[in-house]
């Protein structure tokens, strides 16, 4: 079955406008009527619920965390990209979209990218009419830096904190709104299960993780910003509480998810120091601009690095990506660090290490002014590493970061359940098989802000929905699953703790599905998967009761999750017979080991459709359609 994107039709650069007179209006005194639910509070989620509430819709806004500052969109270092061409370096909106696209593999589609270029000026606007501190050059314009997959600079930064910025921002105008009146902030819940009525998403259950109280909302529409489900590795640059559990009761619920195998491996994080180690640390890519990713020629040298000579250094970027170097994408450097070490030149004990040398950016600008830039994530490394980024090379490799696959959405950001609308890193929509550095922000304030806004008001405008209370039986049913859920995740009684079940999975996944992947092993991992899916459910540990708090509770839901979605990834991978981007499968690639794609049998979006516990997911197609590029093997030489 072919999905239908509902892509309005028209020259590329006018279906956004076209698109947006074309929807249906909701007059601003019929706005009251309506109530709308948000679930999450990063990027996506604050910047849809603010900019919702001050049209005039009643929201109610939910997040895990105890405030909705604590989203993991503040975690964000580098910066946001938008084609101001402040530089005047050849940038522009065709520009920004290209690269998106050609980043991407060519596996996105082309109007949700280039209306993502089209917007993202105004966004670099609306942040700074409300006083978000972007750095600017002396003369006080915005200042810009470079980042992988782009010859331009067009990321705008605030140090390495420009998540935390952007997010204060969305806040801000949040709380504004719940001063107002206009929207009712939830925090500290978990969305458990979403209502489905006729087809249409009428609302949500949701658990107090303070009371263990089960809580059902209703709503004319609900939009979940739930984030990526990049966790399901174990160890991740994620914050800890970051999960599936929402997208995935959706898609059990009948939504499809949309290419889970399109995983990003981040190339500059702090590489895994033990065992028992809970979460990795990112480095910004923005510190690809002025460091230089080195390894020692000779495989096994040990030599400290500041004694190892220019002449026995291997610029490996440099010398294999002469026209973008140490900035290549994403994939590609993290592919050729992997690579590097694979031939026994990583460095440390381990061997799972590349280095990132600021020593020339030092010794060309100064020590000030690479403290100007960078100085907060250089803090944050020798706080961790204890070794002085000033005096010697960061020690980096590779580790799994954010996730381009998600819920399966069209052109209004609406999934194929009607009044399900999915935003940022939870659909799966913008960024293609690999994400661009710097537009993760772009894309989820370009959601919030300047798309939401329009379709969801032609959807409620143009969809007749029965009034509903949570009185109503599927609110009971929804109730009845998670209150049954949790008990049986409480009787479990086993001795393995959860946290080690997830580790092994992680592993798994790592091993198997990771930075490349195989027919044999992802067959190997799937089997594995079940295995311990069964292990969990017979031998799980899982204190305390539910009517209080409990974060073993929460934990032991959220991997049980994890180990059915990760059984979907894998599946994906499995299907997907090419090389694209994140997805590289050793049978398909090009003599000079980069990813070769198959245009003619997989230039499709793969969209999963759940059909039971005991059944194999169905597979739906969206075909990418490319009128305005010409597909090409990527290159950065």
């Amino acid at each position: 079955m072919q999905l239908d994107a509902k892509i309005p039709s028209g020259p590329l650069a006018e279906k956004w406008d076209k698109h947006r007179f074309e929807l249906k209006l909701v007059n601003p005194a019929n706005k009251r009527k309506y109530n709308i639910i948000v679930v999450g509070t990063g990027l996506a989620g604050g910047s849809a619920a603010a900019s919702l509430a001050e049209l005039g819709y009643y929201v109610k806004n939910f997040c895990i965390q105890d405030s909705p500052r604590r989203a993991h969109s503040i975690a964000a270092q580098g910066g946001i990209n938008a084609a101001k061409n402040y530089q005047n370096d050849g940038d522009s909106i065709w520009r920004l979209f290209y690269d998106t696209i050609k980043g991407g593999d060519f596996r996105a589609r082309e109007a949700n990218v280039y209306r993502l270029a089209q917007v993202s000026n105004n966004i670099i606007d609306h942040c700074v009419a409300q006083g978000i501190p972007f750095a600017r050059e002396y003369g006080g314009l915005l200042a810009n830096r470079s980042f992988g997959g782009a010859q331009v600079s067009r990321t705008f930064y605030a140090r390495g904190q420009t998540g935390q910025q952007l997010l204060l921002g969305a806040y801000s105008s949040l709380m504004r709104q719940v001063a107002a009146g206009q929207v009712t902030m939830f925090p500290r819940r978990e969305m458990l299960d979403i209502v489905v009525i006729n087809g249409q998403a009428r609302g949500i259950v949701v658990r107090n993780l303070i009371t263990g109280e089960i809580e059902s909302h209703a709503a004319d529409a609900v939009v979940l910003c739930t984030g990526g489900y990049a966790n399901v590795f174990y160890l991740s640059t994620n914050a800890m509480a970051s999960n599936v559990s929402a997208t995935f009761r959706a898609y059990k619920k009948g939504a499809f998810f949309a290419n889970p195998c399109y995983t990003q491996i981040h190339p500059t994080c702090i590489p895994v120091h033990g065992t028992y180690q809970s979460k990795l640390t990112l480095m910004s890519e923005s510190l690809r601009n002025d460091g230089r990713v080195w390894v020692p020629k000779i495989p096994g040298d040990k030599r400290p690095p500041n004694q190892i000579p220019e002449s026995e250094r291997d610029y490996y970027l440099e010398e294999k990506y002469p026209s973008f170097g140490n900035l290549v994408p994403r994939d590609v450097a993290s592919r050729n660090a992997k690579a590097q070490c694979d031939m026994g030149k990583g460095v440390e004990e381990t061997g799972f290490a590349v280095y990132l040398d600021f020593a020339d950016a030092i010794k060309r600008d100064g020590k000030e002014v690479i403290e100007q830039k960078y100085g907060n994530l250089f803090q944050m490394y020798e706080k961790i590493t204890a070794s002085n980024p000033y005096e010697e090379p960061m020690v980096i490799f590779p580790a799994s970061h954010y996730v381009m696959g998600g819920l399966w959405v069209d052109y209004n950001l609406m999934s194929n359940l009607d009044g399900l609308f999915v935003m940022g890193e939870a659909n799966f929509s913008d960024h293609g098989a690999n994400r661009l550095g710097a537009s993760a922000l772009m894309q989820g304030l370009a959601d919030g802000y300047f798309v939401i806004p329009y379709t969801i008001g032609g959807y409620l405008a143009g969809t007749d929905r029965p009034e509903i209370t949570t009185d109503h039986p599927a609110f009971k049913e929804a109730t009845h699953y998670v209150t049954e859920r949790t008990r049986k995740l409480l009787s479990i009684n086993g001795k393995r703790t959860v946290d080690d079940i997830h580790r092994q999975l992680g592993q798994i996944l790592w091993e198997y599905c990771g930075m490349s992947r195989n027919d044999e092993g992802l067959l190997k991992a799937r089997k594995l998967i079940q295995e311990l899916r069964e292990e969990f459910w017979k031998n799980a540990m899982v204190p305390g009761s539910s009517e209080d708090f409990n974060q073993s509770l929460e934990r032991a839901g959220r991997v049980a999750d994890f180990l059915e979605f990760a059984e979907l990834l894998v599946i994906d991978a499995f299907e997907r017979k090419e090389s694209c981007g994140g997805h590289f499968n050793e049978a398909y690639q090009t003599e000079e080991h980069e990813a070769r794609r198959d245009d003619e049998n997989f230039c499709h979006v793969a969209a999963w459709e759940y059909k039971g516990d005991d059944k194999d997911p169905e597979l739906y197609k969206e075909s990418l359609v490319f009128e305005n590029v010409t597909l090409t093997q990527r290159s950065y030489k």
